[in-house]
């Protein structure tokens, strides 16, 4: 039936008491029914519930409203309305309370009931409904399989409904695959998936080589999906949006960044959606300066939350604090994301009493906190070795705030208990707990056996964690590296045969610096950087800036049987050495010198920097895996307690 017949279609079902239906759409405006009149401003304007009531009037007086009517009270009653008004539009529509349609019923009423019950999450009564149609077009099949692809654990229910739809002889549009693209769980059916866009010629369009996009991203293969952006002829704000998102969320934050830069340059605005995937690649990267830039962006969306907590989170990762306090200050609204942002920020910056503070704050003033604002209040406790306050919050979590203590919880309170050098406490609090311990929890207090030199219990762990995950060779790396730091030459010798038999590789200390646009990568022992030269001769002249203010090299952070010199030529070229040697010599005034790192900063390199921070009098920067090293005047905001 044609479309425009469709929206003139008459809903004709039997009268009560033998009465004629009467339906007065093509009827001169001035005479029709008032009650009809009365019904169609009400289901174009509202309120629902004044809609809702003229129903039994209009079936008392054998009246039934147009398509048009129907389908614009369908879409009121998803705005505003619940799955109960929508069955009872239902029984209006088609009498007698059945689910199914009859076959009188019209199409375009039919596919519009089908969506509202989609999006009410009804999808066996959407599945019903849609059953019982006589007649079904691409819209029908569209909205079922797109309801299908979106519901969580009917992906595969939605691929077999596309393959019926097929069958049937229904070719689909660009909203079916866009659909249908979010619903191949595997690369071998996204590529079948792809062959049939290509072949009915719809890979040309804009929103399913978006999806198109999204689908390679979601499998992680970032150049599948620079492949379909870079073979398109024009491109729309919504495909650079794909695309930056997917880098961004992929880890590829320099490709990301990138993506951005060409979008800008080919005359494109951002919007919302951009600039959050930008600042997800900046956090990931640690890219202050990019970072910055993105931030005059946003200003245009001053009142914009989402937006507002991704920079607010930006500048918290990158370590500038002060950025970050003054946004927090600034924001006009704040929710339990932007409170446990900031919370999480300071913990992580080694400012933990200020974290606590935030959260004294928001219990007074601010949204209920959550698991995740416990999370960073827990880091705090951690951080900063409050061992008394950590057991308070923990304990009493639930019945303050009624958050039950989840798995991140306990892992922060085995770092706090490990931290504090209380290891038997920390393994019975972890026998303890409601639920059994996942590798992670006992990574956690293999960290803290190796900081505390237990290697008994340290083995205990590593076992633990490869009972859990076989392949997991940071276990053994662990491992062999407590029993290294104990010189306990031969047990690291077992463990460092055993990962060379596996073909493990422990992975080298790396650290990299931001200078202009460009990072600057070091790598421990090597000195293949364009400025080597300069950097040694920079080096050389730190040690003997900091020797004068007591620096002597600390062997022992050095997990080799060699000689003292030798000791003292690796501890020399470490990673964040040559890294703090590169900063020094490119530094601006009143800007601190920030720096990236893969691994833990190990105790030689932290009194290197504590001291370089105070012969030089700059600010150091250095980010590890886990938390902010802040050197200043020969002072580390960690306290020395990492």
């Amino acid at each position: 039936m044609a479309a425009a017949s469709l929206l003139c279609h008459v809903i004709a079902r039997s009268a009560p008491a033998g009465r004629s239906r009467r339906c007065l759409l093509h009827s001169d405006p001035h005479t029709a029914h008032p009650l009809l009149v009365a019904f169609s401003r009400l289901c174009a304007h509202g309120p629902l519930r004044d809609a809702l009531a003229l129903l039994p009037d209009l079936a008392a007086a054998g009246l039934t409203a147009d398509p048009v009517a129907v389908s614009r009270l369908i879409k009121l009653c998803v705005r505003h309305g619940t799955p109960s008004d929508g069955r009872l539009i239902h029984r209006h529509v088609f009498g007698g309370g059945d689910v199914a349609a009859p076959s009188c019923s019209s199409l375009f009423v039919s596919n519009s009931l089908v969506s509202l019950y989609a999006k009410f999450g009804l999808l066996d009564d959407a599945l019903r409904l849609f059953d019982g149609m006589p007649h079904k077009n691409v819209v029908s099949w569209t909205t079922v399989v797109a309801a299908l692809a979106n519901a969580r654990g009917r992906k595969e229910d939605a691929l077999r409904l596309f393959v019926a739809m097929l069958r049937d002889g229904v070719a689909p549009n660009m909203y079916t695959f866009s659909s249908i693209l979010g619903a191949c769980s595997t690369p071998r059916v996204l590529a079948a998936m792809h062959g049939s866009i290509v072949k009915v010629g719809l890979d040309s369009d804009v929103f399913v080589r978006s999806s198109l996009i999204d689908a390679y991203m979601k499998f992680g293969d970032l150049d599948g999906g620079r492949r379909v952006f870079d073979e398109m002829v024009t491109r729309d704000l919504i495909v650079w949006n794909s695309i930056i998102a997917g880098f961004a969320q992929s880890g590829d934050g320099v490709g990301a960044i990138e993506l951005f830069m060409r979008m800008k340059e080919a005359g494109f605005l951002s919007n919302q959606g951009t600039l959050t995937s930008v600042l997800r690649a900046c956090t990931g990267l640690v890219t202050l300066e990019v970072g910055r830039q993105v931030h005059a962006h946003v200003l245009k969306y001053d009142k914009d939350l989402i937006l507002h907590n991704a920079l607010l989170d930006m500048y918290c990762k990158c370590g500038s604090l002060q950025d970050a306090d003054a946004l927090f200050g600034r924001m006009p609204q704040r929710d339990v994301i932007s409170w446990s942002t900031m919370i999480s920020g300071l913990a992580q910056n080694g400012r933990s009493i200020e974290a606590l503070k935030v959260f004294d704050m928001m219990k007074s003033e601010g949204p209920r906190p959550n698991h995740i604002t416990m999370v960073g209040v827990l880091f705090a406790c951690s951080h900063a070795g409050l061992v008394e306050d950590g057991w308070y919050y923990f304990s009493s979590m639930e019945k303050l705030f009624g958050i039950q203590p989840e798995r991140e919880h306990c892992n922060c309170m085995v770092d706090l208990l490990g931290r504090a050098g209380k290891l038997d406490d920390a393994v019975k609090f972890i026998h303890e707990m409601n639920f059994q311990p996942d590798s992670v929890i006992w990574r956690t207090l293999l960290g803290a056996c190796r900081m505390h030199k237990n290697a008994d219990l340290a083995a205990y762990a590593a076992k633990e964690i490869l009972r859990l995950e076989p392949d997991d060779q940071g276990a053994r790396i662990l491992l062999s590296n407590t029993y290294a730091d104990l010189r306990q030459w031969a047990d690291a010798e077992k463990s460092w045969k055993m990962m060379r038999d596996r073909g493990v590789k422990k992975d080298p200390g790396r650290s990299w610096i931001e200078l202009g646009k460009q990072v600057h990568v070091f790598i421990a022992g090597d000195l293949s950087h364009p400025c080597s030269e300069s950097i040694i001769q920079e080096l050389s002249r730190l040690f003997s800036r900091v020797t004068n203010l007591g620096y002597t090299p600390q062997t022992e952070f050095v997990l080799q049987d060699l000689a003292t010199e030798q000791k003292e030529d690796l501890l020399k070229y470490h990673s964040e050495k040559l890294a703090i040697a590169f900063g020094t010599m490119n530094a601006m005034e009143g800007k601190p010198i920030r720096i990236m790192k893969n691994l833990r900063i190990c105790g030689d390199c932290h009194a290197f920097a504590k001291l370089v921070s105070k012969s030089e009098g700059k600010v150091i920067i250095i980010r590890d895996p886990v938390r902010f090293h802040h050197f200043q005047d020969g002072v580390c905001s960690c306290n020395d307690y990492w």
